[in-house]
């Protein structure tokens, strides 16, 4: 009988001679990860080459770097934060509070889904103007999809008034990179795509653009979404943990007896 392989193009391991349940080698993309890339290449190097073919440019891991802090913690209004600190100040498991924050993050308000939605956007119109007002304004619900209707315009906040300031910070931060074309693109045509979508660009906005330009699909790049702002949620959920529900920062809910 011929033995069963495990077939993937990402990764392949060399077992040891005495234990073939333990790694001798592991190459990712053909890469040596403990024998070479361990100690000279940085975590951003890694995870681009988990997602992608080949090992990014020096300006495309800086990029990456750049846009994982940005992202790192979407602070304690997120409601993936808040979904985790909730569950910190109950004393659930490590597991369960990243599980609430990946599942409240997910959707189409400032989730993976809306990075997604927004990056297709980039893959249909590119840098065509005329194309995104079009686009900007249909907002028509996918046929047999498990998604609502749309609300708003994939990538702008439906809550604001004007852009953020640190949506406009990462946004000038990330274009200066000057890879790919779309981060770029966005900043010179700010106003119009603004008044397309008749809100203000958000930060899932900028890291649909930033993920366009570094060449991942809407599916890797609603995939890393999710991954790059676990940190945030993990930090401030292991906060609550030893506070408690009565100093938990967004105040309780005092119940007057009945008469």
């Amino acid at each position: 009988m011929s033995k069963e392989k495990i077939h993937t193009r990402i990764w392949r391991e060399e077992p040891e001679p005495d234990n073939p349940f333990a790694a001798r080698a592991a190459y990712c993309r053909g890469y040596d990860v403990y024998g070479e890339m361990l100690g000279n290449a940085r975590w951003v190097e890694m995870l681009y080459l988990l997602f992608q073919n080949e090992a990014p440019t020096a300006a495309q891991a800086d990029l990456l770097e750049a846009l994982a802090l940005a992202l790192a913690n979407p602070g304690p209004r997120d409601a993936s934060v808040h979904a985790a600190m909730c569950g910190g100040i109950t004393g659930s498991t490590a597991a369960s509070l990243l599980m609430a924050a990946l599942a409240v993050g997910a959707g189409q308000l400032a989730g993976g889904r809306e990075v997604f939605l927004a990056m297709q956007g980039w893959a249909e119109c590119g840098d065509d103007l005329n194309s995104w007002r079009k686009r900007l304004c249909q907002l028509e619900a996918v046929p047999g999809s498990i998604w609502p209707a749309l609300e708003h315009a994939p990538g702008f906040d439906p809550h604001g008034v004007s852009t953020a300031t640190a949506v406009k910070q990462t946004l000038s931060c990330l274009a200066s990179y000057r890879v790919g074309q779309y981060l770029s693109w966005l900043q010179q045509n700010l106003p119009d795509m603004e008044a397309a979508a008749a809100c203000p660009l958000a930060l899932s906005g900028v890291a649909a653009a930033a993920f366009s330009d570094l060449g991942f699909s809407p599916e890797q790049g609603e995939m890393l979404h999710l991954l790059l702002r676990l940190p945030g949620a993990a930090a401030h959920a292991l906060e609550q943990r030893p506070i408690g529900y009565k100093n938990f920062p967004f105040g309780t809910l005092e119940l007057e007896q009945p008469i």
